[in-house]
């Protein structure tokens, strides 16, 4: 089956009696294109890597998977529908290279400072992108992910100090990656169509904050996760006796709040 053909996307789904579920996401890609688009920028920072480990979530009915598997790739593709997991293997020809893992991708995803995967290329289920992406930063444990997720989400994870779009999302991704729109993907290039337009995201690890401790880091997630729950107001009517400014959460850069994280603990 040519998983970029809509027809022959369809006509499985009529064949099997498969009806996508927009509650988790499933919204498969259609397009040539957009997947050589994705698959080029998730490869692109293990270009040196002879056969590269890559994590891949929400397989779906596996046009990623196949492309990823014809460049030299070991996949390992977890999948939360059962139908779709069981499936997978077997309509890709049993590769060698392939390990499908069924269930929550949330419940399997690579333990903290792990080297199990070189990088990480998915299409993200559109409800749980955002939780998956940040569980993924928050671990560390793989230096490049490359997603197609909601547009509205790749904005976020971009935007700088300042910007309107500037959220926690953002502050935490770029603490260890830099994190850059790769292009965007029309809404027309999946089945069944979703509502708004998608993005390629690149998360690179950068090493830039390698000095920064764990306990710092502790500080910094739980200082910027209280600062954005209260995002209309100034920092020092947030933090009081704590910090005197009279910016907002969105105005700091990521600097910015390092900066204040060690003046803290040096108190």
């Amino acid at each position: 089956m040519n998983l970029t053909s809509p027809s022959q996307v369809k006509a499985w789904c009529i064949e099997n009696e498969f009806h996508p579920n927009r509650t988790m996401g499933q919204n498969f890609l259609i397009d040539r294109n957009a997947l050589v688009a994705i698959v080029d920028a998730g490869l692109e920072p293990v270009k040196d890597i002879a056969r590269p480990r890559v994590l891949e979530i929400g397989p779906g009915l596996g046009v990623l998977t196949e492309e990823l598997l014809a460049r030299g790739c070991e996949v390992t593709a977890i999948e939360k529908d059962p139908v779709l997991a069981q499936r997978l293997a077997r309509s890709l020809g049993n590769p060698s290279g392939l390990t499908v893992i069924p269930g929550d991708a949330l419940d399997h995803l690579p333990d903290p400072g792990s080297s199990s995967f070189d990088c990480m290329v998915s299409n993200l289920p559109y409800q749980a992108g955002t939780r998956i992406l940040l569980e993924l930063v928050l671990g560390r444990s793989i230096g490049a992910m490359t997603a197609l997720v909601q547009s509205e989400v790749a904005d976020r994870l971009v935007a700088r100090e300042g910007s309107k779009t500037r959220g926690l999302a953002g502050v935490w991704a770029q603490l260890d990656y830099d994190v850059e729109i790769v292009r965007k993907v029309s809404a027309s290039c999946f089945w069944p169509r979703p509502e708004i337009g998608s993005s390629v995201v690149r998360l690179v690890r950068h090493g830039r904050n390698a000095d920064f401790s764990e306990e710092e880091r502790d500080v910094f997630h739980k200082l910027t996760k209280k600062a954005f729950e209260h995002r209309r107001k100034q920092l020092g009517s947030i933090f009081r006796d704590m910090i005197q400014s009279t910016a907002r959460a969105e105005e700091l850069s990521n600097d910015d709040w390092k900066n204040l994280v060690k003046g803290l603990m040096d108190t």
